[in-house]
């Protein structure tokens, strides 16, 4: 295509890093939303926060809208791009820059896998404190712009807590940097935590300072039975005035999780009997190690806290418990319709939302049902709708109708960590009052007025 902007783009970025038409992978076509593939206008690749800068000038000049993709492994379609859109791609904007030992800080490019980040970390006897299921995937860049949770929440705080410094390329090509390694830096207005979390539409992240941590020490894992979702709960309260190195991982697998992963996936179980909730936990003993876990599990059971308990006694066992959690990966193998959501509930309403979504099942379409699953301590309840036949756009949209009218009644959240994208816009006014929605569009008018970035994400 011969226009101003795409022969600017071509000269500023060179052969082999401006693809168009047929050139375009199917990769940049999609995202793992689940939806129809869209080709793209273009592909840009930059390999430098320059050239993001020059891209973004250039498509701000020309109205030209650009759609950031990471990893692609979004479920909000955030990264799908539209018709007409340029993909501004990080794949090639990617290496851990520094590790810096004596601040506790690494430094990397967006385009960087979690998993480069988390091995660098450990190479330095640190740890990255996000873990995600996707980390050979997905993007420092992306976690940040979708300020991403995972399975170690509960300790080290979504990716917001982790984050010390960015480096932001505007809409009209202007680079805001501020790649502080301080945990104490109270200068004015803190503007990187307006970009984690805005989903590509504020401005594109091309630089993360992010804290690390020491590795905790012999880390016990354990898979809990209890009767309820309250009973649950309590069990969470107890090891935390137990257990003073605090919790690494609670992850809840209700009933029907249980109930699949043993059936259909055709995993085995090492408590016979699972009652109404399984947690897998994981907590470090230091010193004390196994012996000092088993004690605090004693005290549990003469408490009547809980049911049955299996404690992981190798690498192997542990291994296995893990995939009874990781057994929805499976499901897309099993199930001829698969439609996640992600949704946070007050812990005080916990209970009433598992009882409100399972009553809530006669109202889904024929042959759907509701799986949950989830971190639970930190309010958060993963769901799967499921079905043996084929679903449609029509089925999902039931399925959501049911389930956020479900979140709203409890006061809950209708993402806890995945983000809005386009698949939650219609409902982002269950969680958001009409004053939040007007302010986050007067930012989005004050720092891109053209409206060029991810345009009809989030708002």
């Amino acid at each position: 295509m011969t226009t101003p902007l795409f022969d600017a783009l071509r000269e500023r970025l060179g052969p082999g890093r401006f693809l168009e038409g047929e050139a375009i992978p199917d990769r940049f076509c999609a995202d793992s939303a689940r939806q129809a593939p869209v080709r793209p206008r273009a592909v840009a690749l930059p390999t430098s926060v320059d050239e993001v800068s020059a891209v973004l000038s250039l498509c701000h000049a020309h109205g030209q809208a650009v759609v950031t993709q990471g990893g692609r492994t979004g479920l909000c379609a955030a990264a799908h791009p539209g018709e007409g859109e340029i993909v501004l791609s990080t794949e090639k904007l990617a290496g851990v820059e520094e590790v810096d030992l004596d601040s506790g800080t690494l430094t990397a490019l967006a385009g960087t896998t979690l998993q480069t980040v988390q091995q660098a970390a450990e190479d330095a006897g640190l740890m990255c404190g996000i873990d995600l299921g996707a980390r050979g995937s997905c993007t420092v860049g992306g976690n940040v712009a979708t300020n991403a949770g995972g399975n170690q929440v509960i300790r080290y705080g979504m990716t917001r807590r982790n984050v010390l410094g960015l480096e932001v390329v505007l809409a009209d090509g202007r680079v805001v940097r501020s790649l502080n390694k301080m945990l104490k830096n109270n200068t004015g207005y803190d503007w990187t935590q307006m970009f984690i979390g805005s989903e590509g539409t504020l401005g594109v992240i091309t630089r993360v300072v992010m804290q690390l941590h020491a590795r905790p020490q012999q880390v016990q894992t354990a898979l809990l039975a209890v009767a309820d979702t309250r009973q649950g709960l309590a069990v969470l309260r107890a090891l935390e005035r137990a257990l003073p190195a605090g919790l690494l991982v609670f992850e809840a697998l209700w009933r029907e999780m249980v109930d699949v992963a043993t059936g259909r996936v055709g995993l085995s179980c090492p408590i016979e009997q699972p009652q109404d909730l399984l947690i897998l936990m994981e907590a470090p003993m230091g010193e004390g190690g196994k012996a000092a876990f088993e004690a605090v599990l004693g005290e549990m059971f003469e408490q009547g806290l809980l049911v049955d308990a299996a404690v992981a006694e190798s690498g192997a066992q542990r291994a296995r418990f893990w995939a009874l959690r990781e057994s929805v990966y499976e499901y897309e193998r099993v199930f001829g319709f698969v439609h996640g959501y992600d949704i946070s509930v007050p812990l005080d309403r916990m209970a009433e939302a598992i009882a409100l979504l399972r009553a809530a099942g006669p109202e889904l379409p024929a042959g759907i049902r509701l799986v949950s699953f989830g971190h639970m301590a930190d309010s958060n309840i993963h769901l799967l709708a499921v079905a043996d036949r084929p679903g449609d756009a029509d089925d999902a949209h039931h399925c959501d109708e049911v389930v956020y009218r479900c979140t709203h009644a409890v006061g809950g959240s209708i993402s806890a960590e995945h983000g809005i994208g386009r698949l939650k816009r219609p409902y982002l006014g269950l969680s958001r009052t009409p004053s939040e929605l007007e302010l986050m569009g007067q930012m989005k008018q004050m720092l891109d007025p053209r409206g060029i970035l991810n345009p009809g994400r989030v708002l």
